[in-house]
């Protein structure tokens, strides 16, 4: 049996990319928020509500945890352009995830809010150099990190969290 909680696989984010690598993830980072509204879309209260697993988030807390976590991503990428070396704050998403908001708030907040942070991040990336991939920050869980390897984790993690969605939905059948 495939590990629910990884549809596609783990994420990997070591190594430099090429430029033609890095603007294939970001047209991928790009394409995320009309691929997440198509894995919810005709999703009904209870749908929303159902955990992708056993023990998991449900369908909503989901789409919420995308919009937080790419909130700070996109900090993330600007504090590393703008300082040396950053130290980035890490949160703790699971408790997150457990706000009010992230339990009960309407998915379509989060939806229209990774339309136009998406919007901004890519324009972001697109007017990056080649060099500034290379910038660093410093991840106190994770260590140093570029933003290649940001990068690489931030496009795996739309794909991956809108796979557990789209994956729920083939084994309910909805």
């Amino acid at each position: 049996m495939t590990d629910l909680r990884y549809p596609i696989g783990e994420a990997s984010i070591e190594g430099e990319l090429t430029q033609d690598q890095r603007m294939a993830m970001v047209d991928e980072v790009s394409r995320l928020p009309a691929k997440l509204r198509a894995a919810v879309q005709n999703l009904n209260t209870h749908q929303f509500e159902t955990p992708y697993r056993p023990e998991g988030w449900n369908v909503r807390q989901v789409v919420h945890h995308l919009a937080d976590s790419h909130i700070n991503a996109f900090v993330r990428f600007k504090l590393a352009l703008t300082e040396s070396e950053p130290t980035i704050k890490p949160y703790n998403e699971k408790l997150w995830a457990e706000t009010a908001d992230a339990q009960t708030a309407p998915f379509e907040l989060s939806l229209n809010l990774i339309d136009s942070l998406h919007a901004r991040w890519v324009l972001l990336m697109r007017s990056m150099r080649a060099e500034d991939f290379s910038r660093v920050m410093i991840h106190p869980e994770r260590g140093r990190l570029t933003l290649d390897n940001t990068l690489r984790l931030y496009e795996w993690h739309g794909r991956h969290h809108t796979a557990q969605i789209t994956a729920l939905r083939e084994r309910m059948r909805w």
